[in-house]
């Protein structure tokens, strides 16, 4: 196998350990935003006055600009340097979040949210490249890895808590607000703290016609996943926008291969590990997003908790997660192999989906969802740093921004096909309860089922893909010279 050609490498800062921890408070900041909104949901609705059927865009006038520019932000990233395109976004996210605490309308709001998502796109789309390339050292890689792990997962566990206890003692407009002063303190310190990267240089020419196609076809693919619940799979409007987002992709493929300056360069896919670690991310978040939403669900509208209640019983997975990542993760990882935890971590999400497929609609909090959430944590604990350490083996500084990106854009596309998915069954399954004559908690709680054995499903295929196509790699290294021969994941011939 020849060597890896000898990359630049950005400027270490003074404290490499700083640099991962701003990095991470960024991406939980942002992670954190995405969950903290559907608990306040409710309150939002009632304070603005906004129909249920346009609830639902206070959502996803976020989440697809957020999918949609992943890909363009993280190769910009690689252009003109990572840490300029990050510190951009977080101006931009926390501009955009006070303009969204101050809305007085649902207009304001959702526009407001609209460019939170662009926001949240271009700071998070680098993160993972830049946590990735701060050590070359692969022990402490593979810890600031488990940190973004963290970061990314504990974020989402600790939102519904954060957006109850903020609705419940102050109101609805502080979870926007809070994003204020901790963005304002991640530029001012992350100015001077992040190591400064110059890129390759625009000169090296950029896709512009490759950008407008994948944004145009991601946009209107999540845009469409995430009306279909509203207007239905069969509707005129999925059947038409549907394949033309998918034609807009496939333009944006070809095109890929035929560019002097691609966007997503193609020599990227050459490894089986960065491939098989994106589907293995793409279905396992398909399937946590069923955690975090139905879970919420079961434990106000059939256990009757309140919002703070129901966020404060998410608080034992967030903990199992901080702790299996960041205390446990890295040794195991470097004792046991990434492939192996990663299938142990599977094995255990897909056991928890299937405990939670049990929960009665009599059911109690410490018999019926504590127990499946802390396996549900040890697996995500183990399976996401994992995931993401045999993925980012196989690329190099360069194109460290780029993967970046397309391991974000997977895990949003991921979360909202499958959470889409996962609303038709659970919908589906309810009124044919309800239709039998069964209660309403019986009804929900049929529904709920179905969506955590499908969940189950996602978390199964995921394990098999990784079963068959990832190979053993005793450790992870982006370092100056790329990934070492004997570290490197096997290409795809």
């Amino acid at each position: 196998m020849p060597k890896p050609i000898p990359l630049p490498r950005a400027r270490v800062s003074a404290s490499p350990w700083l640099t991962v921890i701003l990095l991470c408070v960024g991406q939980m900041m942002i992670v954190l935003d995405q969950n903290i909104v559907n608990v306040a949901l409710p309150a939002v609705q009632r304070g603005l006055g906004i129909s249920s059927e346009n609830l639902v865009w206070v959502v996803n006038a976020y989440v697809i600009p957020f999918g949609g520019l992943l890909l363009l932000a993280g190769r910009l990233g690689d252009l003109i340097g990572r840490k300029a395109v990050f510190l951009t976004g977080i101006v931009l996210f926390s501009a955009s979040s006070v303009l969204c605490g101050v809305a007085a309308t649902e207009t304001e709001l959702i526009a407001s949210r609209f460019l939170q998502g662009i926001g949240g796109a271009v700071a998070s789309a680098c993160v993972l490249g830049m946590v990735a390339t701060v050590f070359s050292e692969r022990r402490k890689q593979a810890q600031a890895i488990a940190a973004y792990s963290f970061a990314s997962a504990g974020g989402g566990a600790v939102g519904p808590l954060l957006g109850g206890v903020l609705t419940d003692l102050l109101s609805w407009h502080w979870i926007f607000f809070i994003n204020a002063p901790i963005g304002a303190a991640l530029v001012l310190v992350g100015v001077r703290a992040l190591p400064g990267d110059r890129g390759e240089g625009m000169g090296k020419g950029t896709d512009f016609l490759g950008a407008l196609l994948v944004m145009a076809g991601m946009m209107l693919l999540v845009y469409t996943v995430v009306d279909a619940e509203r207007v239905g799979w069969a509707a005129a409007q999925t059947l038409l926008l549907g394949p033309v987002s998918l034609l807009l992709l496939i333009g944006f493929v070809v095109r890929q291969a035929t560019a002097a300056a691609p966007l997503l360069p193609p020599r990227i896919f050459r490894s089986r590990s960065l491939t098989a670690a994106n589907i293995v991310q793409f279905l396992m978040i398909a399937g946590m997003f069923g955690l975090l939403f139905f879970g919420t669900l079961y434990l106000q509208r059939v256990l009757r908790y309140g919002s703070l209640r129901a966020g404060i019983g998410f608080v034992p997975i967030a903990v199992v997660i901080a702790v299996v990542s960041l205390g446990f993760s890295t040794r195991l990882i470097t004792r046991f192999g990434q492939r192996t935890m990663l299938l142990l971590g599977l094995a255990l999400i897909s056991g928890a989906f299937v405990m939670l497929s049990f929960a009665r609609a009599d059911g109690a909090y410490p018999v019926d969802f504590l127990p499946a959430s802390l396996v549900m944590g040890l697996g995500f604990g183990l399976a996401a740093p994992a995931a993401m350490g045999l993925g980012m083996s196989a690329v190099t500084p360069a194109d460290a921004g780029i993967a970046s990106g397309l391991f974000n854009t997977t895990q949003q596309i991921g979360g909202a096909m499958g959470l889409t998915v996962l609303s038709a069954l659970v919908s589906a399954r309810t009124d044919s309860l309800t239709a039998a004559g069964r209660t309403e908690a019986e009804s929900l709680v049929g529904g709920y089922h179905a969506a955590f054995l499908a969940a189950a499903g996602f978390t199964l295929a995921a394990l098999i893909v990784g079963a068959c196509l990832l190979k053993t790699t005793p450790s992870v290294v982006v370092g100056q010279q790329g990934v070492s021969s004997a570290e490197q994941n096997t290409p795809v011939p």
